[in-house]
């Protein structure tokens, strides 16, 4: 790839990406990411203002790489881990202030530890939120998932996920890991009944299920 080939993770690995409305299985492997974590309500203070964070670092290693004339890259779409306390997996039963998560944006592998300080340092110099100290780059393997693309509001997402649910109990095998869901719409643009989201979950063979 030329340096002057901007990076597009999205077209690079469209299979993981794939949206039908039907589940899929997909392999991950090595996946390196922007992350935060957190605890609380989505949409709440913390929830908000560690999204700023995690994007204010992203936008800005990008454009100090473009600065420089280094190897430009787009943007990824927000993604998220949801998981409860003591390996409980209905989050209906659960107070959404309850409720884990860590934010993440796909990232290249030519973005190095290096330029998340930088970009944090200047951030911090800039009176931006502190927030930003947080965040992380991570390499995450999630292996063989379920995938399906759930349109509509967030809070009906079980009725994709039963469908997810089966589709791998078909396979013969159980869900296990952490819950993952990819933003393709704004909800501050686009109304609940046309939000896009992909979920994913991990998979593997029941008689080897995860005890995560």
């Amino acid at each position: 790839m030329a340096d002057s080939e901007k990076i597009d993770l999205y077209k690079q690995y469209k299979d993981q990406y794939a949206a039908p409305k039907s589940p899929v299985l997909v392999t991950l492997d090595q996946v390196r990411y922007l992350c935060i974590s957190g605890r609380g309500a989505p949409g709440g203070p913390e929830f908000k203002d560690k999204v700023g964070a995690l994007y204010g670092a992203a936008y800005t290693i990008k454009m100090t790489r473009k600065f420089a004339s280094l190897q430009d890259y787009v943007i990824c779409k927000l993604e998220a881990q949801w998981w409860l306390d003591g390996g409980k997996q209905d989050f209906a039963d659960v107070p959404r202030e309850q409720w884990n998560w860590k934010l993440m944006i796909r990232t290249p592998e030519v973005v190095g530890e290096d330029e998340l300080q930088r970009a944090q340092s200047v951030l911090t110099q800039k009176g931006k939120s502190p927030r930003v100290s947080e965040v992380k780059l991570e390499t995450i393997r999630e292996g063989l998932c379920v995938q399906m693309l759930h349109v509509g509001p967030y809070e009906q997402e079980n009725r994709t996920i039963a469908v997810m649910e089966d589709f791998a109990a078909q396979q013969g095998m159980g869900f296990h890991g952490l819950h993952h869901e990819i933003y393709l719409s704004d909800p501050r643009r686009v109304p609940p009944e046309r939000l896009k989201t992909i979920l994913r979950h991990p998979v593997t063979k029941k008689d080897h299920r995860s005890s995560k």
